[in-house]
């Protein structure tokens, strides 16, 4: 695993559940994890810049995942993205990955999956 003291797993998603498996889940991992309830808090937060990874879920009231990620990329592009959702769109998926991402979960996901692909997204990472 990567050095895992200084990663900052942001999550976003707009179900209260799932951000808080994500928050336990990344902290458990030994990640230091931060949660939001859609794209908009996200990016309002100031927190863009201290990530390590994000995880987002793609359909979410207002900004969707697709559009938070073209946003992330204007400032970011070095920061690695995981999607996650509940449903099956393969246009989404694909757009999702042509567009960068390092992975694409569909809910519920295994805790182990999720925890792989952080890895993956760091490793591959340019901010280690």
């Amino acid at each position: 695993m990567a050095d895992l003291a200084i990663h900052i797993v942001v999550g976003v998603d707009d179900d209260f559940r799932v951000r808080e498996s994500i928050e336990s889940l990344v902290e458990s991992a030994g990640f230091a994890p931060l949660v939001f309830s859609s794209a908009e808090e996200f990016l309002q937060s100031g927190k863009l810049a201290e990530a390590t990874c994000l995880i987002t879920d793609v359909r979410m009231p207002g900004m969707d995942g697709i559009e938070l990620q073209r946003r992330v990329r204007l400032e970011r592009p070095e920061l690695p993205i995981i999607f996650i959702t509940a449903h099956y769109d393969e246009e989404m998926r694909r757009r999702a990955l042509s567009g960068g991402a390092v992975e694409f979960l569909y809910k519920p996901f295994d805790g182990e999956d999720l925890l792989r692909a952080i890895d993956r997204a760091l490793k591959r990472s340019p901010l280690d």
